[in-house]
């Protein structure tokens, strides 16, 4: 799959276009020119309408002979002119046909050889404000960006994306085709940043049919619209407006703790809100006698308070979710995300 921003297939043939339509044009002028010179088998003098079916036959290489240059001048000037014009002209034509043959291949080859190697990578469907902030947190988290793949159905996004190092897919992810180019059915990870709620859960329903043990975190506008996502088979469900509400209130309140708070949920901006698992040498310690600000303890399927009396001793099984003070000469190596 490509790793760069791939330029516009029909711009580059759209210019190929206006550079064969040129050299017709151009021929044309120089029949017109000197339309004395030739003879029509037709009879008749020569009309624009003869000029530009002689360009035309010509360049093409038909050359059906019913209209021949005939002076000295004309023939001179098929030599000197038309002739290399011809030649420009089936080298643009021959040369579009082989880039386009070779970039098909070359690009079904790098699908191939992508969805044959790609496991447990995480899909990203929509990549709008959401959907870029959540990409840009699991790189520094230590996500690989080749390990990423965003869906959106405007091919502008999607290009954006592949600048960025991600891996593209564009349609609509509502659709099973759309899911399974991104290799749904191989993914550990969804997150569902659509624009819309109806999307988030279409998206939701269909990822949980093709993969059933994925894990799928999804975006809602709404609050009412949060139970349904979760019955389409979201495993979290973050509510835009409404978190963006308290974030407000919070900061109205205290800004201080806002600015703590945003602090916390935007990474590398100094605190970091991670999840990560005990060390050896923290096992059988209590929380606050490790080095990072334990906020809970993920214990099994349970989530323990930092203060719960049967969080007091930290096992080597456990995971924290701490608060950790980054270094951004040092990322967070990607088994502690």
């Amino acid at each position: 799959m490509p790793h760069t921003a791939p330029r516009s297939p029909m711009r580059q043939v759209g210019r190929r276009l206006a550079y064969a339509l040129a050299c017709l044009f151009a021929t044309v002028g120089i029949v017109w020119a000197d339309r004395g010179g030739y003879h029509d088998n037709a009879g008749g003098t020569m009309s624009f309408l003869d000029c530009l079916y002689y360009a035309t036959v010509t360049l093409s290489t038909t050359g059906y002979g019913d209209i021949v240059p005939y002076s000295a001048g004309a023939r001179l000037t098929n030599v000197l002119l038309v002739t290399p014009l011809r030649v420009l002209f089936l080298i643009i034509l021959v040369g579009t046909t082989l880039e386009v043959l070779t970039e098909r291949t070359r690009e079904q080859y790098r699908q191939q050889r992508w969805r044959s190697s790609v496991r447990d990578h995480t899909v990203i469907v929509g990549y709008g404000t959401k959907g870029r902030s959540a990409a840009r947190t699991l790189t520094g988290h230590g996500v690989p960006a080749k390990n990423i793949v965003v869906v959106d159905p405007e091919p502008k996004a999607v290009d954006a994306a592949v600048a960025a190092g991600f891996v593209g897919v564009t349609g609509d992810a509502t659709r099973n085709s759309v899911l399974m180019r991104a290799e749904i059915q191989r993914a550990k990870e969804l997150i569902i940043a659509a624009q819309r709620d109806d999307t988030a859960v279409l998206v939701a329903l269909t990822a949980r049919q093709l993969n059933p043990r994925i894990t799928i975190v999804a975006s809602v506008r709404e609050e009412e619209n949060a139970p349904l996502l979760r019955q389409s088979g979201a495993n979290a469900v973050v509510t835009s407006s409404g978190a963006a509400g308290r974030l407000l209130g919070m900061s109205m309140l205290s800004p201080s703790a806002g600015e703590v708070m945003e602090e916390l949920i935007t990474y590398g901006s100094g605190l970091d809100l991670i999840e990560r698992p005990v060390t050896k040498a923290e096992a059988g310690r209590a929380p606050r006698e490790i080095g990072d600000l334990v906020v809970a303890v993920k214990r099994g399927h349970r989530l323990l308070d930092h203060d719960d009396s049967e969080a007091a001793v930290l096992q080597l099984t456990d995971r924290v979710i701490v608060i950790h003070r980054v270094d951004r000469r040092d990322p967070i190596p990607p088994g502690q995300r």
